[in-house]
C-alpha cells in the first residue's frame, strides 16, 4: 500500500488497477537508450514480471543517455546490469535477464511468455523481427524510435490494430539509414520517448485512456512540438506475416555478423607499413586514434582527397561503426581502386585493440 499509494489513490486505478499492473508480464527488447527509462518506470510502477533481452555490453559512450548504468557497469552485459540496478529499485517483482541476441529461433517462444512487448531496439532488422513475432504470437507491441532530435511512439497489433509493417511494409536497404552511433542523438531524447512508451504500456495494462493504436506520435525535441499521424491496417500485409508462421523460425538475422567481402575485422588484419588507415569520420568525432599514422578523409569531402591515397598499399577505412566506411569503400571500388576494405567494428573497436596490443608489447 505504501509503495504504490500514489497509484492506488487515483480513482481511475485504485487497488484493482494496481493488481492488474502487478499481474502483468512485459518483455523489453533492448536495455539501451529507450529500454532504460521504460524499465525504470515499469519497475517503479510494480509490473509483476519484466523480461529484458540484450546481448550487448555497457560501453562508456552509452552513459550519455542510458541512465540505468554507471562506471561500475562498464563491460557487463546490459540485461544483467539492468536487472541488478532494477532489483535495487524494486525487490518485490520478478525481473528476468536474457543476455542473448533475439532471433527468429527464440522470439516466438519468448513472446508467448509475456503479455506486452516493448521494442527498444536500434536497428531495422530487429524491428521487423519483433513486429512479425508479435503479430504471430498475437501480442501488443509498444514501439519507440529516435533520430538525432526526433522521436516516434506507437502501439502496434493492439486489438486488431495496424502493425509496424502497415506503416513501413519493407525495411530500407542495409546501411542506408545511420544509427545513433553514426549520426548522434541528444541524450534526453531517449528518456522522453522511453517514458512515453512506458506510459503506453500502463495504459494497455489498465485499459485506460486511448493507446496510440492506429496512430504514430512524432516528437521534436528542438521545438517541443508533437504531431500525430493516423495509421490504417493493411490487411494484405498483416495476413502475409501470419502466413509466414510456419517458416518463421527457419529465418536468420544478421546483426553484427556481416560477411561482406568488402569488410574486414580488426582481428583479421596486421597493421604494418603495408596498410594505410583512413578515418572517414568528421574531425570532431571521438575517440581519436593515437599511436598510428592515420589519414583523415571525412566522407563529406572524401572525393576531394583521393590523391592522398597510396595505391601501392592495402587501404583499410573506418568510421564510428562501419556504415560510412563501407560507403567510401564501395566508392573506391567503383573508381577501380582495389585492395581496399571497410573496418566493420569501427573506431571504438580499433582503439580498444590498439590499447591491448600496446599493453602486450
Amino acid at each position: 500500500m505504501s509503495r504504490y499509494n500514489r497509484h492506488i489513490i487515483l480513482s481511475e486505478i485504485g487497488q484493482d488497477g494496481q493488481d492488474k499492473i502487478s499481474n502483468a508480464k512485459v518483455l523489453v527488447i533492448g536495455a539501451g537508450g529507450l529500454g532504460c527509462p521504460v524499465l525504470q518506470y515499469l519497475t517503479a510502477a510494480g509490473v509483476g514480471t519484466i523480461g529484458i533481452i540484450d546481448f550487448d555490453v555497457v560501453e562508456l559512450s552509452n552513459l550519455q543517455r542510458q541512465v540505468l548504468f554507471g562506471i561500475a557497469s562498464l563491460g557487463i552485459n546490459k540485461a544483467i546490469a539492468a536487472k541488478e540496478r532494477l532489483e535495487d529499485l524494486n525487490d518485490s517483482i520478478s525481473i528476468i535477464a536474457y543476455p542473448e541476441q533475439l532471433n527468429y529461433q527464440n522470439a516466438i517462444d519468448l513472446f508467448y511468455q509475456y503479455d506486452i512487448i516493448v521494442d527498444g531496439s536500434d536497428n531495422f532488422e530487429t524491428r521487423y523481427l519483433v513486429n512479425d513475432a508479435s503479430v504471430i504470437a498475437n501480442k501488443p507491441l509498444v514501439f519507440g524510435a529516435i533520430y538525432k532530435f526526433e522521436g516516434q511512439v506507437s502501439v502496434f497489433n493492439y486489438k486488431n490494430g495496424p502493425s509496424y509493417r502497415c506503416l513501413f511494409p519493407n525495411p530500407p536497404k542495409k546501411d542506408t539509414v545511420p544509427n545513433c552511433s553514426e549520426i548522434g542523438v541528444i541524450g534526453v531524447l531517449p528518456g522522453i520517448i522511453g517514458s512515453m512508451q512506458a506510459n503506453e504500456v500502463l495504459k494497455v495494462i489498465l485499459g485506460l485512456g486511448s493507446p496510440l493504436s492506429g496512430k504514430l506520435l512524432c516528437y521534436n525535441a528542438l521545438t517541443s512540438q508533437t504531431s500525430t499521424l493516423a495509421l490504417k491496417k493493411n490487411e494484405a500485409i498483416f495476413q502475409s506475416v501470419l502466413n509466414e508462421k510456419v517458416n518463421f523460425q527457419n529465418k536468420t538475422i544478421t546483426i553484427d555478423c556481416d560477411i561482406n567481402p568488402l569488410e574486414v575485422s580488426i582481428h583479421h588484419i596486421t597493421i604494418n607499413e603495408n596498410i594505410q588507415l583512413i578515418d572517414v569520420r568528421e574531425p570532431h568525432e571521438q575517440p581519436k586514434i593515437e599511436n598510428l599514422p592515420i589519414i583523415n578523409m571525412p566522407l563529406s569531402t572524401f572525393e576531394q582527397h583521393l590523391d592522398d591515397l597510396d595505391s601501392t598499399k592495402k587501404t583499410v577505412l573506418f568510421c564510428q561503426s562501419g556504415i560510412r566506411s563501407k560507403q567510401a569503400t564501395k566508392l573506391l571500388q567503383e573508381l577501380k581502386i582495389n585492395n581496399c576494405f571497410s573496418l566493420k567494428e569501427g573506431a571504438s573497436e580499433l582503439n580498444n585493440y590498439l590499447k591491448v596490443s600496446l599493453h602486450e608489447r
